[in-house]
């Protein structure tokens, strides 16, 4: 017998209902404080504009030994929409199914998803929420992590790619995140290779979900998360936003928005800001809010390694990428933390046509045996290559002073930084003038009459003769002394002339950076 066509159709919007779940699954996650997969993804697109597909694939039922059954879509829910009015690709795991955990089927819609994203040329997102590897399922479980990471690699530089942690993400799962370019945490969500029962099993050691895996222990101590939000709806509002500053992909330049801000509008308040003493702290965002488009300013890794700042702005509607040392921090002294910050950050930039703009006021690194064990060389190392590996636009100012090796390693002519400026009363020198007097004219401040007074003389005339900006500019080191107040103008004109910007590196495979 030939059925009629409605029959068919009842059938498929009954089948598509029973992947969307139901109201007791909503309950479920409301109760633990979260949203349910279908909401997250609501909210993440533009209204209207996500189209699911997959979501009648089902599992191999063979593995399930008679136990919890999982449903249509199997646990993820992947699709594409459009974000702020460009397309992007996402999978949302839902807890619902399964404990959100991950099977063949689930991983093979999620690997799907990405390749589709890296083959179009747009961004894709991960909201995880999952309970890892499908025990049920042995090693075709363990299989489809190992499809995500190679996906994960595959992608790496060519679209930006976005973990959003949402519940839990545990043992190999975790990996897919820590391969992407920026993670998402929220309070309530925590990662950890292995947890607090292990933990305690192996190594007699007593700790929560949250101090050994939560959002606040992975963005302040770890630096394993760029962002935490209070809740889903922050997080989710937070990763649009990051969104606005990237391009779709590496070929693409960022979205150009048209500036309300003048271009031409002095900054006089810089020379308040910043104290000519180069030993009085500020907060460097305080500086960086008075240059950039209305004060707008996306910050990345915000309570990690914070003697270094970085993050997204726009510069007369063009969007750039922020390095600046931060002096209430450490002095600004450069770490091993801030080294790796800054060269992830870099290396983003830089993979995604973002000009680098770097605001120096630098002592120097750190110094100590717990910075030498822990392999400051090797990771400061980081920041140059990241640094000279750049093709993007790189602008330079010196704020204040710019001593020894961090001034060599912060966009520097002689890591082809494009243009440099520094302000007339920065200090450039191979350390503090009082320093080097000390070790230069020993002998002769212990012989003097009056020693204090000898050695103020000294740090004098070592301050006119080398420390100070117009040295530098004789040789050529920078471009130009420039008044504070003219900073955001001379950025905007350098930046618009170097956007056109085209070098290229000697054919290789790939460079052996220090990791």
């Amino acid at each position: 017998m030939v059925k009629p066509m409605e029959n068919y159709v009842a059938d498929l919007r009954g089948r598509k209902e029973i992947s969307r779940g139901t109201a007791k699954d909503a309950e479920g996650q409301h109760k633990k404080g979260r949203l349910t997969a279908r909401e997250r993804i609501d909210l993440l697109f533009d209204p209207g504009t996500f189209e699911e597909i997959d979501a009648l694939v089902l599992p191999r039922y063979e593995t399930y030994l008679g136990g919890k059954e999982s449903r249509y879509g199997d646990g993820v829910i992947v699709g594409y929409g459009l974000i702020n009015g460009r397309h992007a690709m996402a999978a949302a795991q839902d807890a619902a199914v399964m404990g959100g955990s991950l099977g063949e089927m689930h991983a093979n819609k999620i690997v799907k998803g990405m390749r589709m994203a890296l083959e179009y040329g747009c961004p894709f997102i991960a909201l995880n929420d999952s309970g890892g590897a499908r025990i049920q399922e042995g090693v075709d479980s363990l299989g489809g992590y190992a499809k995500i990471f190679d996906a994960n690699c595959e992608a790496s530089g060519v679209i930006p790619q976005i973990s959003v942690i949402l519940g839990p993400c545990a043992g190999g799962a975790v990996y897919s995140p820590a391969l992407t370019d920026f993670v998402f945490m929220t309070e309530n969500s925590y990662m950890f290779i292995t947890g607090p029962d292990v933990v305690k099993a192996v190594m007699q050691e007593e700790v929560s979900f949250d101090d050994l895996g939560g959002g606040m222990t992975h963005s302040q101590e770890s630096g394993v998360a760029h962002y935490l939000a209070k809740d889903d709806q922050d997080c989710i509002a937070r990763v649009r936003d990051l969104l606005s500053y990237l391009p779709s992909n590496n070929q693409d330049d960022p979205p150009y928005i048209r500036p309300t801000d003048d271009p031409a509008r002095r900054c006089p308040e810089l020379e308040q800001l910043v104290p000519t003493d180069p030993h009085q702290p500020y907060d460097v965002r305080q500086v960086i809010a008075s240059l950039v488009d209305d004060g707008a300013f996306f910050e990345v890794h915000q309570l990690w390694a914070e003697n270094m700042v970085v993050g997204f702005a726009r510069l007369n509607g063009w969007v750039v990428g922020l390095v600046a040392n931060q002096p209430m921090v450490l002095a600004g002294c450069i770490d091993i933390k801030a080294s790796i910050k800054a060269a992830h950050f870099i290396r983003i930039c830089d993979a995604y046509n973002i000009p680098i703009i770097t605001l120096q006021d630098v002592p120097g690194f750190l110094p100590g045996k717990d910075q030498e064990y822990g392999g400051i060389i090797r990771n400061g190392a980081r920041m140059i290559y990241a640094y000279s590996e750049a093709t993007v636009p790189k602008l330079m100012v010196i704020l204040r002073k710019s001593y020894g090796g961090a001034y060599c390693v912060m966009s520097s002519k002689g890591l082809r930084g494009d243009l440099l400026y520094a302000w007339p009363n920065a200090e450039i020198a191979v350390m503090g003038a009082e320093g080097a007097v000390n070790i230069l004219f020993r002998a002769e401040i212990k012989a003097a009459a009056d020693a204090p007074a000898r050695r103020k003389e000294l740090v004098a005339d070592y301050e006119k003769r080398f420390n100070n900006p117009f040295v530098a500019a004789s040789r050529g080191l920078i471009d130009d002394v420039i008044e504070p107040r003219d900073t955001r103008r001379q950025l905007i004109r350098g930046l618009e002339l170097t956007l056109s910007k085209r070098e290229r590196h000697a054919p290789r495979k790939h460079g052996i950076s220090p990791m």
